[in-house]
């Protein structure tokens, strides 16, 4: 039996309702983020980790927050890779 947490929903990058359910995986890691931050450097390493173990079932989801500081784009600044 799942945990509620998997339904908990969420706005994806795209404004589309979305929950953990959506992302299928054994591990997932859950990061607030803050773009302009002097700790973005972490973001390669994350995406180092990411590439290493995706294919073992790990995903990592980036949650965008504007309460530091004002340190993270509008949504209209946010691009994306993906």
């Amino acid at each position: 039996m799942k945990s509620k947490v998997f339904n908990i929903e969420f706005k994806d990058k795209n404004g589309e309702l979305k929950t953990l359910n959506d992302f299928p995986a054994s591990v997932y890691v859950i990061v607030n983020v803050a773009s302009k931050c002097g700790l973005t450097p972490q973001y390669k390493e994350l995406e180092d980790v990411y590439k290493r173990y995706k294919d073992k079932g790990l995903e990592i989801l980036g949650f965008p927050s504007n309460n530091f500081a004002n340190q993270e784009y509008l949504p209209d600044e946010i691009k994306s890779t993906k």
